[in-house]
């Protein structure tokens, strides 16, 4: 029996990702261990490690494919002493041995198209024969299939073609031959496939034939109804409309999408703000940092803010916790969750135990943790979790802002920039750099007056910043 690999769960939110690279190809030996893909999840692009040996017998999803859903066949082992050309693909048919790229003159006199093109047309029912490719050599690529599903750029077909033979039947007995995309369909929609009629390539069920099923329906389609419903028009611009480019959006920004909606509709968030003087801060990072200059650490005023939201919560740990339904947890540890702004979406590598840890080693930390976000290489432990969250704009200019908690978080700060302003010291005015800091927390689990001790705790630390060296 070949072993089936399948789309991991690589994060606790992951539903679905992109298979981005194959880093093995058909015919290779793959030990336990070794790295065979690249997927692309929630929340970064990861290395898809093996857990089984064997001969790898067939890629059944193409790298670049989007949108796979978790505990989908990816691809299949061959185990030791199993013939690689024996294996049969999930869906029954045998697997063929890999062969080189067709060129555009086929054997079987049929159109030059890529794999992923292809496997498109079947599931969709379109023929490839009235598609003009846009490939090398004429070869009929993804887009071009994608542009005749839409009734984009493909051309239309000769004037007067030959009249399409009726659709045959899904084929009976046990075995019914469909698309994966009207498999999953029918399955959400409760469809016994045995009751749909095939307008697919050799009686295939394809997306629209389970879409529009009616049960009760007669088996027979009639000549319209054989025919897939072109897609809806997109809204044609009027002349009052600003150009634009549509963009598809990436795992990371749909998982950020969903979760910050859901944390909008569900939490109820109030929001305080305090005013704090940065120059005390600001004193002491210079010193230190003349300290450490010889170490080759050199601390930034977030990593500060950092330690002071740490030790805050030590001292208000009322405010480090989470609601859990019938019950809320209370957390012993501080682990700052930090937003790094990434390439692929914004992202919150965490600083664990930050209340223990000294400001060089959360300077180090947050540096490597950085630079891991924005590569997209970090690994799940280094962002799954976090107690609080920390946003800090303040290098923007931004004044201040209500940040969006972050499930199941119960609060999170977020940090304005420092500039010059009036301020009272000691009974007499004066110019000082104050930043504005506001703390957006569920009421849930946090009343007004906790949230305030853990700002009044915070705006402490940072006037009187030795307490985050002691």
């Amino acid at each position: 029996m070949p072993i089936e690999i399948k789309m991991p769960a690589l994060s606790p939110t992951m539903e679905e990702g992109t298979l981005a690279k194959w880093l093995v190809k058909v015919g290779d030996t793959v030990q336990s261990g070794d790295i065979m893909a690249e997927i692309e999840t929630d929340k970064a692009t990861m290395e898809f490690e093996a857990v089984d040996e064997g001969t790898l017998a067939a890629i059944v999803v193409d790298e670049g494919t989007e949108n796979v859903a978790v505990g989908t066949v990816i691809a299949l082992l061959a185990e030791d002493g199993e013939d690689v050309g024996d294996v049969s693909a999930p869906s029954g048919e045998a697997v063929p041995t890999p062969a080189p790229t067709p060129s555009p003159a086929q054997s079987d006199g049929g159109p030059a198209a890529t794999p992923t093109a292809r496997k498109l047309a079947e599931a969709e029912g379109v023929d490839l024969a009235t598609i003009e490719g846009t490939g090398p050599k004429g070869k009929i690529t993804k887009g071009d299939v994608e542009g005749a599903i839409g009734g984009g750029s493909a051309p239309a077909p000769s004037p007067a073609p030959a009249p399409a033979p009726a659709p045959a039947p899904a084929p009976s007995g046990d075995r019914i031959i469909a698309s994966p995309l009207a498999k999953r369909i029918a399955e959400q929609k409760g469809i016994d496939l045995s009751k749909v009629t095939g307008t697919g390539p050799n009686g295939r069920i394809v997306k629209a034939d389970v879409e529009s099923f009616e049960p009760g329906a007669a088996a027979a389609p009639s000549p319209a109804a054989a025919t897939p419903a072109p897609a809806p028009a997109a809204q044609p611009a009027t002349e009052y409309d600003a150009p634009y480019e549509e963009q598809k959006l990436n795992n990371v920004r749909k998982v950020i999408a969903r979760r910050l909606t859901e944390a909008k509709q569900q939490i109820p968030h109030i929001y305080l703000t305090v005013d704090v003087r940065l120059d005390p801060l600001l004193k002491l990072r210079k010193e230190l940092n003349a300290s450490l200059e010889a170490d080759g650490v050199k601390l930034s005023v977030n990593d500060l803010i950092i330690k002071a939201l740490a030790r805050a919560l030590q001292r208000e740990p009322q405010c480090n916790v989470s609601f859990q339904g019938d019950v809320m947890h209370q957390y012993s540890r501080q682990d700052i969750s930090v937003a790094v702004a990434a390439p692929s979406g914004l992202i919150t590598p965490i600083i664990r135990d930050a209340g223990r840890k000294g400001l060089a080693e959360i300077s180090t930390e947050m540096k490597d943790l950085a630079g891991k976000a924005r590569e997209g290489k970090l690994q799940p432990h280094e962002y799954q979790g976090g107690t609080a969250s920390l946003s800090n704009l303040g290098m923007f200019g931004t004044k201040q802002f209500d940040a969006v908690i972050n499930p199941p978080q119960g609060m999170i700060l977020a940090v304005g920039a420092g500039e010059q302003r009036p301020y009272v010291v000691d009974g007499a005015l004066q110019v000082a750099t104050v930043m504005s800091v506001t703390g957006s927390f569920d009421h849930r689990a946090i009343d007004g007056v906790d949230g305030a001790k853990l700002l009044d705790q915070f705006r402490s630390l940072i006037e009187n910043p030795m307490g985050l060296v002691v």
